[in-house]
């Protein structure tokens, strides 16, 4: 008999951190229209392309909630037409310059350049700017699954409340409803970040709050049904035979009896449980080692080749991006002309490679019932640092397609819904950034914001009870608990660990700090001048930082005074 096939799950993580009304170049709105032009209008062209021709491409594809209110804010849609603009300028002025300096080779980039410009300023306009309702329309479609996150993409290990992690997670289920329609069944974990139940004193500053709940019991209690870790917190899972919640609520943990998962069979190719929650069981996907290493390694990956397009040189003014990688160890002003012809090849060689990959893996756990190949990335991998992404990912469902055997692309509910979670784990903490512990967000340069972080919990969630009960107080009380999700982002911590714009991941982690300061502070005052002095503050910051219009049930939720994060 042939075996049954085994199933295939590429997730994509899109996000990028609250930029609009923040500037424009380098890190403000261009940021966000780059990412646009680059990736998010290409991966959609690339994703309606195969559903013209009937190629299954159920891509498992998250918006974080931050990212998905700016998608969908007319501030955006003006931005994307000044970007436009810019760009096809730069197409303009470009040939007299070239010619000027001897580089005419160059010239038929430009027509690329304009040529490709022009083709998503068109896709934009036919989806009536409105990208949130195009990705909408493909689920709708029954052709991708969208997950949910957490609303600002906090890292939800290292927040001292709970009441913080309820609220990232309940503002970021009611804005996807919002949205996109629905309440989400897979949650991408903010930098695959996760923590079990237990004591929890990460920095010898952090306050002193014993007993933690684990990431999974808030997933649970949030009604997700999934999310994704990195291999190495599979591989140090321990293996629970009966898996309950000590001291919890034994109608939401109860005790679920499951299979035993013994250390030589903690592999990545299956989904583990590991809670239960009331809408039923809550499993964690866990990502290929195998096939992550072939796209992200700097060394072995795709997309070092010399053929594609390099990042990191550009044309100035203007931006355009003329040549290729060249080599690993050529310099930037030795780069040689780009040539899309040869880089699309490369493209589908490297995409043959990568389903072939994946067919072998599936062949080796054939075997295994429910076994899965996990490919989780960041959605900007495809497009905007690896120009040819998109295309890549468009010829790996192709040629998956081609090949009929072994191999079945799938959701991440699909999956789940034909093959059930068996086995059970409890899992160590960890995330998938560098080390593969949360060091990158917590250490000797982030600990200080931290330190402000952490009291800020305290004193918004002190003064939270009473404002929302109070008419006069629950705008200031809303703009606050916005300036707290914006301070809370991983992106600050993780910008100041790279170095790479450290000022201004420090500039943006106080501005948002200090708003959300000032406003909790006129809360706890309480008094009738202050509270009018601080909605007037409120409705100024609401014009910059306008996101999340309803956010106040969220910390109804947030606070304990509903058990249902599913808002309506």
């Amino acid at each position: 008999m042939t075996a049954p096939p085994v199933d295939f799950v590429l997730a994509l993580h899109s996000h990028l951190p609250y930029v609009l009304n923040h500037g424009r170049w380098p890190h403000g709105s261009d940021w966000l229209s780059e990412a646009t032009v680059d990736t998010y209008l290409p991966l959609l062209e690339a994703l309606r392309a195969l559903g013209g021709e009937v190629v299954p491409a159920p891509v498992t594809v998250g918006f974080t909630p931050v990212l998905a209110n700016q998608l969908a804010s007319p501030v955006f849609a003006a931005e994307m037409d000044a970007f436009f603009d810019q760009r096809l300028a730069a197409c303009d002025e470009a040939p007299a310059s070239l010619s000027a300096t001897g580089e005419s080779a160059l010239l038929p980039l430009v027509s690329f350049w304009r040529t490709r410009l022009l083709r998503f300023r068109r896709l934009f306009q036919e989806v009536d700017r409105d990208l949130v309702a195009a990705y909408r329309a493909l689920e709708a479609a029954g052709r991708i699954e969208i997950i949910g996150s957490a609303a600002t993409h906090g890292f939800l290990p290292l927040l001292a409340r709970d009441e913080s992690i309820r609220l990232q997670l309940a503002v970021g289920i009611s804005e996807h409803r919002r949205l996109f329609g629905r309440a989400p069944a897979g949650c991408w974990l903010p930098e695959c970040a996760y923590r079990p139940r237990g004591a929890w004193h990460p920095w010898p500053t952090a306050p002193r709050v014993g007993l933690r709940r684990g990431i999974d019991e808030h997933l649970a209690d949030a009604g997700f049904r999934f999310f994704f870790v990195d291999a190495h917190l599979a591989g140090a899972g321990r293996p629970l035979g009966i898996y309950g919640d000590p001291g919890g609520d034994p109608t939401l943990h109860g005790p679920l009896a499951m299979d035993v998962v013994g250390s030589a069979q903690r592999s990545p190719y299956q989904a583990y449980r590991v809670a239960q929650g009331r809408g039923g069981p809550l499993s964690a996907f866990v990502r290929d080692p195998r096939a992550s290493m072939q796209v992200w390694s700097r060394f072995q990956g795709y997309p070092g080749d010399e053929w594609y397009l390099e990042f990191h040189k550009m044309r100035w003014p203007g931006g355009l991006k003329l040549w290729r990688v060249s080599g690993a160890d050529v310099d930037l002003g030795e780069k040689q002309a780009y040539d899309p012809a040869a880089a699309a090849a490369r493209a589908r060689t490297h995409a043959e490679h990568f389903a072939g990959m994946v067919e072998s893996i599936a062949a080796a756990e054939s075997a295994n019932r429910g076994a899965v190949v996990v490919a989780p990335f960041d959605t900007e991998l495809f497009g905007h640092w690896w120009f040819e992404g998109p295309d890549f990912l468009a010829a790996v469902y192709r040629e998956l397609a081609r090949r009929r055997v072994a191999v079945r692309p799938a959701t991440g509910s699909r999956h789940l819904d034909d093959h059930p979670s068996r086995n059970a784990l409890r899992l160590p903490a960890g995330s998938w950034g560098a080390n593969g512990d949360f060091s990158m967000w917590l250490g000797p340069q982030t600990a200080w914001t931290w330190e402000r972080l952490w009291p800020l919990e305290e004193r918004f969630w002190d003064a939270a009870p009473a404002a929302l009960m109070n008419p006069a107080a629950r705008e200031v009380l809303a703009q606050a608990a916005r300036e707290l999700l914006l301070a809370q982002s991983s992106d600050w911590q993780f910008i100041i660990s790279t170095g790479a714009a450290a000022d201004y991941a420090t500039r943006r982690f106080q501005e948002h700090c200090s708003a959300a300061e000032e406003l909790v502070a006129a809360l706890i005052a309480g008094g009738e001048s202050e509270l009018t002095a601080a909605r007037a503050r409120a409705g100024d910051l609401a014009r910059r930082d306008d996101l999340f219009p309803d956010i106040l049930p969220a910390l109804s939720v947030a606070l304990g005074g509903s058990r249902s994060y599913v808002l309506g």
